[in-house]
Protein backbone atom coordinates (compact mmCIF):
# COMPACT_ATOMS: atom_id res chain seq x y z
CA UNK A 1 0.00 0.00 0.00
CA UNK A 2 2.75 2.22 0.73
CA UNK A 3 4.75 1.65 -2.73
CA UNK A 4 0.98 2.13 -4.34
CA UNK A 5 0.81 5.86 -2.48
CA UNK A 6 4.05 6.97 -3.61
CA UNK A 7 3.26 6.07 -7.08
CA UNK A 8 -0.46 7.70 -6.68
CA UNK A 9 1.77 10.85 -5.27
CA UNK A 10 4.14 10.88 -8.30
CA UNK A 11 1.44 10.90 -10.30
CA UNK A 12 -0.42 13.56 -9.43
CA UNK A 13 2.73 15.98 -9.02
CA UNK A 14 3.55 15.24 -12.46
CA UNK A 15 0.20 14.76 -13.83
CA UNK A 16 0.50 17.69 -16.71
CA UNK A 17 3.82 16.47 -17.83
CA UNK A 18 2.37 12.79 -17.67
CA UNK A 19 -0.83 14.08 -19.82
CA UNK A 20 0.91 16.10 -22.39
CA UNK A 21 3.34 12.68 -22.71
CA UNK A 22 0.35 10.76 -23.29
CA UNK A 23 -1.18 12.84 -25.50
CA UNK A 24 0.86 12.30 -28.46
CA UNK A 25 1.47 8.81 -27.60
CA UNK A 26 -2.58 8.02 -27.57
CA UNK A 27 -2.40 10.48 -31.12
CA UNK A 28 0.40 8.23 -32.71
CA UNK A 29 -1.94 4.60 -31.79
CA UNK A 30 -4.47 5.95 -33.28
CA UNK A 31 -3.16 7.00 -36.41
CA UNK A 32 -1.13 3.87 -36.85
CA UNK A 33 -4.37 2.04 -36.33
CA UNK A 34 -5.99 4.45 -39.01
CA UNK A 35 -3.75 4.79 -41.61
CA UNK A 36 -3.31 0.96 -41.30
CA UNK A 37 -6.66 -0.27 -41.57
CA UNK A 38 -8.70 2.52 -42.47
CA UNK A 39 -6.77 4.35 -45.04
CA UNK A 40 -7.36 3.55 -48.41
CA UNK A 41 -6.10 6.16 -51.54
CA UNK A 42 -8.30 5.91 -54.11
CA UNK A 43 -5.57 6.40 -56.76
CA UNK A 44 -8.15 8.63 -58.98
CA UNK A 45 -8.91 12.51 -58.80
CA UNK A 46 -10.23 12.08 -55.35
CA UNK A 47 -7.30 11.63 -54.00
CA UNK A 48 -5.75 14.50 -53.32
CA UNK A 49 -9.25 16.00 -51.56
CA UNK A 50 -8.95 11.99 -49.91
CA UNK A 51 -5.74 12.68 -48.57
CA UNK A 52 -6.12 16.26 -47.39
CA UNK A 53 -9.47 15.58 -45.41
CA UNK A 54 -7.83 12.11 -43.95
CA UNK A 55 -4.84 14.01 -42.60
CA UNK A 56 -6.48 17.77 -41.60
CA UNK A 57 -10.35 16.72 -40.00
CA UNK A 58 -9.01 14.16 -37.78
CA UNK A 59 -6.88 16.69 -36.24
CA UNK A 60 -9.48 19.49 -36.45
CA UNK A 61 -11.70 16.99 -34.30
CA UNK A 62 -8.60 16.79 -31.76
CA UNK A 63 -8.11 20.62 -31.74
CA UNK A 64 -11.70 20.56 -30.45
CA UNK A 65 -11.84 17.69 -28.07
CA UNK A 66 -9.07 19.94 -26.58
CA UNK A 67 -11.35 22.21 -26.17
CA UNK A 68 -14.23 20.41 -24.87
CA UNK A 69 -12.11 18.85 -22.01
CA UNK A 70 -10.43 21.84 -20.66
CA UNK A 71 -11.82 23.92 -17.55
CA UNK A 72 -10.87 27.13 -19.05
CA UNK A 73 -13.31 26.61 -21.95
CA UNK A 74 -16.05 26.56 -19.91
CA UNK A 75 -15.01 28.81 -17.35
CA UNK A 76 -14.70 31.12 -20.17
CA UNK A 77 -18.08 30.53 -21.85
CA UNK A 78 -20.80 29.90 -19.37
CA UNK A 79 -22.73 32.93 -18.83
CA UNK A 80 -21.22 35.05 -21.58
CA UNK A 81 -23.72 36.30 -23.66
CA UNK A 82 -25.41 36.70 -20.55
CA UNK A 83 -22.87 39.24 -19.23
CA UNK A 84 -23.87 41.75 -21.96
CA UNK A 85 -22.38 44.99 -19.28
CA UNK A 86 -18.62 43.23 -20.19
CA UNK A 87 -19.32 41.58 -23.17
CA UNK A 88 -18.34 44.71 -25.24
CA UNK A 89 -15.62 46.25 -23.05
CA UNK A 90 -12.28 46.38 -24.67
CA UNK A 91 -10.30 45.40 -21.94
CA UNK A 92 -12.71 42.04 -21.16
CA UNK A 93 -12.35 41.09 -24.63
CA UNK A 94 -8.42 41.35 -24.08
CA UNK A 95 -8.57 39.25 -21.62
CA UNK A 96 -10.82 36.93 -22.99
CA UNK A 97 -8.82 36.72 -26.16
CA UNK A 98 -5.54 35.74 -24.03
CA UNK A 99 -7.34 33.40 -22.04
CA UNK A 100 -9.03 31.58 -25.40
CA UNK A 101 -5.17 31.50 -26.84
CA UNK A 102 -4.00 30.13 -23.81
CA UNK A 103 -6.82 27.21 -24.22
CA UNK A 104 -5.54 26.64 -27.81
CA UNK A 105 -2.03 26.28 -26.76
CA UNK A 106 -2.47 23.56 -24.87
CA UNK A 107 -5.30 22.04 -26.97
CA UNK A 108 -3.24 21.92 -30.02
CA UNK A 109 -1.21 19.11 -28.87
CA UNK A 110 -2.76 16.27 -30.33
CA UNK A 111 -3.91 18.30 -33.61
CA UNK A 112 0.16 19.29 -33.94
CA UNK A 113 1.14 15.46 -32.95
CA UNK A 114 -1.37 13.82 -35.38
CA UNK A 115 -0.10 15.99 -38.18
CA UNK A 116 3.13 15.19 -37.73
CA UNK A 117 3.26 11.78 -36.76
CA UNK A 118 1.00 11.25 -40.26
CA UNK A 119 3.55 13.32 -42.37
CA UNK A 120 6.30 10.20 -40.72
CA UNK A 121 4.08 7.76 -42.18
CA UNK A 122 4.15 9.26 -45.64
CA UNK A 123 1.21 7.58 -46.94
CA UNK A 124 -0.80 10.23 -46.77
CA UNK A 125 0.99 12.93 -47.92
CA UNK A 126 1.84 10.00 -50.81
CA UNK A 127 -1.91 10.24 -51.68
CA UNK A 128 -2.10 13.81 -51.64
CA UNK A 129 1.13 14.73 -54.03
CA UNK A 130 0.26 11.84 -56.46
CA UNK A 131 -3.54 14.01 -56.54
CA UNK A 132 -2.07 16.82 -57.28
CA UNK A 133 -2.43 18.28 -60.44
CA UNK A 134 0.36 20.83 -60.66
CA UNK A 135 2.17 20.86 -63.83
CA UNK A 136 5.94 21.64 -62.01
CA UNK A 137 5.37 19.45 -59.17
CA UNK A 138 4.86 16.48 -61.74
CA UNK A 139 7.75 17.69 -63.62
CA UNK A 140 9.73 17.81 -61.10
CA UNK A 141 9.14 14.26 -59.72
CA UNK A 142 8.95 13.08 -63.37
CA UNK A 143 12.06 14.09 -64.46
CA UNK A 144 14.36 11.97 -66.89
CA UNK A 145 11.67 9.27 -66.49
CA UNK A 146 9.08 7.69 -69.23
CA UNK A 147 6.83 10.39 -70.82
CA UNK A 148 3.81 8.35 -69.06
CA UNK A 149 4.99 8.98 -65.37
CA UNK A 150 2.94 12.49 -65.32
CA UNK A 151 0.22 10.57 -66.71
CA UNK A 152 0.51 7.74 -64.46
CA UNK A 153 1.63 9.40 -61.23
CA UNK A 154 -2.19 9.05 -59.54
CA UNK A 155 -2.22 5.36 -59.67
CA UNK A 156 1.55 4.97 -57.76
CA UNK A 157 0.01 4.45 -54.35
CA UNK A 158 -1.90 1.34 -55.68
CA UNK A 159 -0.39 -0.25 -59.01
CA UNK A 160 2.90 -1.81 -57.99
CA UNK A 161 3.30 -2.15 -62.00
CA UNK A 162 4.09 1.45 -62.82
CA UNK A 163 7.60 2.34 -63.75
CA UNK A 164 9.73 3.71 -61.31
CA UNK A 165 7.31 3.62 -58.63
CA UNK A 166 9.71 2.61 -55.85
CA UNK A 167 11.86 5.77 -56.38
CA UNK A 168 9.33 8.16 -56.86
CA UNK A 169 7.22 7.24 -53.71
CA UNK A 170 10.54 6.79 -51.67
CA UNK A 171 11.24 10.83 -52.73
CA UNK A 172 7.58 12.12 -51.93
CA UNK A 173 8.30 9.90 -48.34
CA UNK A 174 11.62 11.57 -47.95
CA UNK A 175 9.77 14.90 -48.48
CA UNK A 176 7.23 14.04 -45.93
CA UNK A 177 9.65 13.11 -43.24
CA UNK A 178 11.46 15.85 -43.67
CA UNK A 179 8.48 18.12 -43.07
CA UNK A 180 7.10 15.94 -40.29
CA UNK A 181 10.62 16.10 -38.42
CA UNK A 182 10.48 19.84 -38.98
CA UNK A 183 7.37 19.96 -37.42
CA UNK A 184 8.26 17.92 -34.42
CA UNK A 185 11.36 20.46 -33.92
CA UNK A 186 9.52 23.54 -34.47
CA UNK A 187 7.26 22.42 -31.60
CA UNK A 188 9.20 21.23 -29.23
CA UNK A 189 11.38 24.97 -29.76
CA UNK A 190 8.13 27.07 -29.56
CA UNK A 191 7.33 24.73 -26.39
CA UNK A 192 11.06 25.38 -24.34
CA UNK A 193 11.16 29.17 -25.18
CA UNK A 194 7.49 30.03 -24.67
CA UNK A 195 8.14 28.10 -21.11
CA UNK A 196 11.62 29.86 -20.79
CA UNK A 197 10.19 33.34 -21.49
CA UNK A 198 6.65 32.28 -18.75
CA UNK A 199 9.16 31.52 -15.94
CA UNK A 200 11.22 34.24 -16.98
CA UNK A 201 8.33 36.60 -16.12
CA UNK A 202 7.34 34.98 -13.39
CA UNK A 203 6.31 37.01 -10.27
CA UNK A 204 7.15 34.24 -7.73
CA UNK A 205 10.00 32.17 -7.55
CA UNK A 206 10.52 28.69 -8.52
CA UNK A 207 10.06 27.45 -4.77
CA UNK A 208 6.54 29.44 -4.17
CA UNK A 209 5.40 28.51 -7.62
CA UNK A 210 6.07 25.40 -6.43
CA UNK A 211 4.26 25.40 -3.66
CA UNK A 212 1.37 27.14 -5.81
CA UNK A 213 0.67 24.19 -7.85
CA UNK A 214 0.46 22.01 -5.05
CA UNK A 215 -2.27 24.41 -3.45
CA UNK A 216 -4.38 24.67 -6.88
CA UNK A 217 -4.52 20.69 -6.78
CA UNK A 218 -5.46 20.20 -3.15
CA UNK A 219 -7.71 22.73 -3.44
CA UNK A 220 -9.05 20.98 -6.23
CA UNK A 221 -9.69 17.68 -5.01
CA UNK A 222 -11.31 19.46 -1.51
CA UNK A 223 -14.08 21.47 -3.88
CA UNK A 224 -14.35 18.22 -5.46
CA UNK A 225 -14.89 16.41 -2.49
CA UNK A 226 -16.79 19.05 -0.49
CA UNK A 227 -19.40 19.85 -3.84
CA UNK A 228 -19.88 15.91 -4.13
CA UNK A 229 -20.90 15.45 -0.21
CA UNK A 230 -22.48 18.34 -0.37
CA UNK A 231 -24.63 17.70 -3.27
CA UNK A 232 -25.60 14.11 -1.54
CA UNK A 233 -26.43 15.53 1.77
CA UNK A 234 -28.92 18.54 0.47
CA UNK A 235 -30.07 15.73 -2.66
CA UNK A 236 -30.74 13.46 0.40
CA UNK A 237 -32.73 15.77 2.62
CA UNK A 238 -35.00 17.16 -0.12
CA UNK A 239 -36.27 13.37 -0.98
CA UNK A 240 -36.73 12.56 2.40
CA UNK A 241 -38.57 15.72 2.86
CA UNK A 242 -40.93 14.81 -0.15
CA UNK A 243 -41.36 11.11 1.43
CA UNK A 244 -42.14 12.06 4.61
CA UNK A 245 -44.49 15.33 4.42
CA UNK A 246 -42.34 17.06 6.80
CA UNK A 247 -40.46 20.63 6.69
CA UNK A 248 -36.80 19.86 5.67
CA UNK A 249 -34.26 20.92 7.87
CA UNK A 250 -32.06 23.87 7.36
CA UNK A 251 -29.15 23.18 5.06
CA UNK A 252 -26.78 25.51 3.90
CA UNK A 253 -25.83 26.22 0.69
CA UNK A 254 -23.49 28.86 -0.96
CA UNK A 255 -25.98 31.46 -2.96
CA UNK A 256 -25.37 32.08 -6.77
CA UNK A 257 -23.14 35.40 -5.86
CA UNK A 258 -20.87 33.32 -4.26
CA UNK A 259 -20.64 30.63 -6.75
CA UNK A 260 -20.37 33.54 -9.32
CA UNK A 261 -17.12 35.29 -7.48
CA UNK A 262 -15.18 31.65 -7.19
CA UNK A 263 -16.50 30.77 -10.55
CA UNK A 264 -14.07 34.12 -12.16
CA UNK A 265 -10.88 34.06 -13.85
CA UNK A 266 -8.02 34.33 -11.45
CA UNK A 267 -6.33 37.72 -11.60
CA UNK A 268 -3.04 38.04 -10.49
CA UNK A 269 -1.74 41.40 -8.69
CA UNK A 270 1.38 42.09 -7.06
CA UNK A 271 0.38 42.85 -3.72
CA UNK A 272 -2.36 40.14 -3.38
CA UNK A 273 -1.65 37.29 -1.18
CA UNK A 274 -3.98 35.00 -2.83
CA UNK A 275 -3.45 31.70 -4.53
CA UNK A 276 -7.08 31.57 -5.83
CA UNK A 277 -10.67 33.02 -6.33
CA UNK A 278 -11.95 30.63 -3.03
CA UNK A 279 -8.66 31.55 -1.32
CA UNK A 280 -9.99 35.35 -2.16
CA UNK A 281 -12.94 35.31 -1.54
CA UNK A 282 -12.92 33.34 2.09
CA UNK A 283 -10.46 36.16 2.49
CA UNK A 284 -12.29 39.15 2.04
CA UNK A 285 -15.79 37.92 2.25
CA UNK A 286 -17.19 40.10 5.81
CA UNK A 287 -20.18 37.72 6.51
CA UNK A 288 -20.66 34.56 4.55
CA UNK A 289 -24.52 35.44 5.56
CA UNK A 290 -24.33 38.45 3.34
CA UNK A 291 -21.53 37.69 0.21
CA UNK A 292 -22.60 40.99 -1.35
CA UNK A 293 -20.14 42.57 1.11
CA UNK A 294 -16.07 42.45 1.02
CA UNK A 295 -13.30 43.57 2.51
CA UNK A 296 -11.86 46.15 -0.07
CA UNK A 297 -9.02 44.96 -1.88
CA UNK A 298 -7.10 46.48 -5.41
CA UNK A 299 -8.26 44.50 -8.31
CA UNK A 300 -5.51 42.37 -10.60
CA UNK A 301 -4.03 42.97 -13.49
CA UNK A 302 -6.24 42.04 -16.83
CA UNK A 303 -4.17 39.59 -17.84
CA UNK A 304 -2.17 36.62 -16.00
CA UNK A 305 1.56 36.05 -16.03
CA UNK A 306 1.88 32.81 -18.30
CA UNK A 307 3.53 30.85 -15.16
CA UNK A 308 0.21 31.08 -13.31
CA UNK A 309 -1.84 29.55 -15.80
CA UNK A 310 -2.25 26.28 -14.58
CA UNK A 311 -4.41 28.08 -11.66
CA UNK A 312 -7.92 28.60 -13.64
CA UNK A 313 -7.41 24.61 -14.80
CA UNK A 314 -7.25 23.25 -11.40
CA UNK A 315 -11.14 23.69 -10.60
CA UNK A 316 -13.71 21.14 -10.40
CA UNK A 317 -14.65 19.29 -13.73
CA UNK A 318 -17.94 19.54 -15.11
Amino acid sequence: MDKFKVLMDLVQNWQTTLGLGLIPLLTAGAEHHFSTFAFKCPCSEWSFLYGTVSLLVPAAALLLLGYMLSNKTWILFTGLCLNKSKLFRSKYMCRCLCVFLQITMTAMVAPVSWIAIALLNGVYFECIITGLNVTHLKSFLCHGRSDSCQIELYKLPCDKTVADRDAILTTIRAQSQVLGWLAIASIMLSSLLLTCVARCNSPVSYLQLKFWKAYSQKESNFLDCYATKHAEKLAERNIKSFFEMEIPEPLKTPPRYSWEKISRFYKFGTMDKYYSTVHKYVETCKNPEDPMRFLSTKSGDSSNPAALDFVDECTMML
